[in-house]
């Protein structure tokens, strides 16, 4: 049964093509550099939002029109299955993620899910041989289900730490089993809304914990793929734990983590922090904390997470730009944390989605390469803080200098004021996009 048809597999065809259905910057074998875009953008689908969202919202009810939305329980599970990878080969891409409840549903007690897992699992381990798609990364669930209303692994109830560590255990079990190239922990509910009720203290110290007991797990069972932190500041709770990369970092410092865990960067999550993308990007980058990236935008005018695929071909650039400087993302990659809008109803619409968003990193990616290449930030920069690479500079940066001295340099030197030239810096950077459009 084809859930797409009339949709052939979408072809590079230029910027000049005027076929919707076709990659107009995305050339999966062209050369950037020393990597082809396929190498340099690593793009993912996200499991949830494609296959699982119905397009309601908090006034609405279901919009989507899908062909295996007729079915109910495991042969929905596996009508999903089937329309999932359909949709990979004919998009092209060479990774999916998905949480653990997009793939089976739950049953009535534990052991009963694990068994609907296995039966999924087994069918989507054939089908990945099948068609060389890869598991980019798999995750637990842990914010749906009303058991965890006070959190996961930061519950005040003992026996939902027990269920999060049991749901997590079995997904370390299914990344070994496909070959997951990283694990990401999402702590949706690792928050609070109150601190009349809530031990903070007790709270960080079992997520600490939890943590720990996943590295000693993946190590006992020889799972070597990333884990991986998506920090996220607010919704659902009014503030999570995993707040920016600066709030994960220090979180990763105290409890002795950073040598397990990178971060999981997603743009909307950026902006509802109250920063950019790229500061995110590059926070992580220059901590070695990069791992992989959840590619989508948000509104700016709406004050919550809209999921929307990306296409600010400004965004895509300084993403880049950011990705190009850390080498790559290693084992991550560019998944597609993106819905398609309630009322972009049909099949085909999923394609114009991904088809946008991927062209948009495409371009970025090309644009980004130039501006590295040219060195129009980093000559800028360096000339800049030039007054640190010598005299009193040097000094202060090689730790030769205490307040004694700097206080004499005081004493003998006046301040020159210098520009910093964000207009120019922002108009180059408009002409290298307009260029290469």
């Amino acid at each position: 049964m084809s859930y797409f048809s009339g949709v052939t597999k979408i072809a590079f065809e230029g910027k000049r093509s005027k076929n919707p259905l076709a990659f107009k910057y995305y050339h999966p074998e062209e050369k950037v550099g020393d990597k082809t875009m396929k190498e340099w953008l690593r793009f993912s689908v996200a499991y949830w939002h494609t296959f699982t969202m119905e397009g309601t919202d908090p006034f609405g009810h279901p919009t989507m029109v899908r062909k295996w939305n007729g079915y109910r329980g495991m042969d929905l599970a596996k009508a999903r299955l089937e329309a999932a990878f359909e949709f990979f080969e004919k998009l092209g891409v060479p990774f999916f993620t998905f949480h653990d409840v997009d793939i089976a549903p739950e049953g009535d007690h534990l052991r009963e899910t694990y068994k609907y897992l296995d039966e999924i699992v087994s069918l989507m381990k054939s089908y990945m041989q099948d068609t060389g798609v890869e598991l980019l990364w798999n995750t637990a669930n842990m914010f749906s289900h009303p058991r965890f209303m006070h959190g996961a692994a930061t519950s005040s109830d003992a026996n939902v730490f027990a269920y999060a560590a049991a749901k997590v255990k079995k997904q370390l079990d299914i990344a070994k089993e496909l070959n997951a190239k990283n694990y990401v922990f999402w702590g949706g509910r690792e928050g609070y809304e109150t601190l009349l009720n809530t031990d903070m203290e007790l709270e960080l110290d079992n997520l600490a914990r939890f943590y720990h007991m996943a590295v000693d797990y993946a190590k006992e069972i020889g799972f070597t793929g990333q884990f991986l932190i998506e920090p996220k500041p607010k919704e659902p709770t009014k503030h999570q734990y995993d707040y920016d990369v600066a709030a994960a970092y220090a979180f990763l410092q105290k409890y002795d983590l950073l040598d397990h865990f990178k971060m999981n960067i997603e743009a909307n999550h950026a902006t509802l922090a109250g920063h950019t993308f790229e500061h995110e990007l590059r926070y992580a980058r220059i901590n070695g904390l990069l791992g992989s990236v959840d590619a989508n935008q948000g509104d700016l005018l709406l004050g919550w997470d809209t999921d929307e695929f990306p296409v600010n071909v400004y965004t895509t650039t300084l993403a880049m730009y950011e990705i190009l400087k850390n080498g790559g993302l290693g084992s991550g990659g560019l998944n597609f944390d993106a819905k398609v809008r309630r009322t972009s109803i049909e099949p085909i619409d999923l394609f114009y989605g991904h088809i946008a968003g991927m062209d948009s990193f495409a371009f970025g990616l090309k644009v980004a390469h130039r501006l590295i290449e040219d060195r129009v930030f980093d000559s800028f920069i360096e000339q800049k803080y030039q007054s640190y690479t010598s005299g009193i500079g040097l000094e202060i940066v090689n730790g030769q200098a205490d307040f004694h001295k700097l206080e004499q340099h005081a004493f003998q030197t006046e301040i020159r004021y210098v520009s910093g030239r964000q207009e120019m810096l922002r108009s180059v950077l408009n002409q290298y996009i307009l260029e290469a459009e």
